[in-house]
């Protein structure tokens, strides 16, 4: 191999490692392992579905209560 080949090769390979870097940062970079860890965290938590029905009455209950303010005649 002739050291004209070499350097074409070099060249390609820098070609190519300079295309495919934001591809390799975004999978094996600081952001992919925060995101690793939250999906992490995320698995854990579990939704809570029996108290909906507790909090929608709530809500409804305090919607009835609120205070309300007559609309005043525009004529005056």
């Amino acid at each position: 191999m002739s050291w004209v080949a070499v350097v074409l090769l070099a060249c390609a390979v820098l070609v190519l490692a300079g295309a495919e870097w934001p591809h390799l940062e975004r999978r094996l970079g600081g952001e992919a392992r925060r995101r690793r860890e939250r999906a992490r965290r995320k698995a854990g938590l579990k939704v809570l579905r029996s108290e909906t029905d507790e909090f929608e009455a709530s809500v409804q209950r305090d919607l009835e209560n609120l205070p309300t303010i007559e609309e005043r005649d525009s004529r005056r």
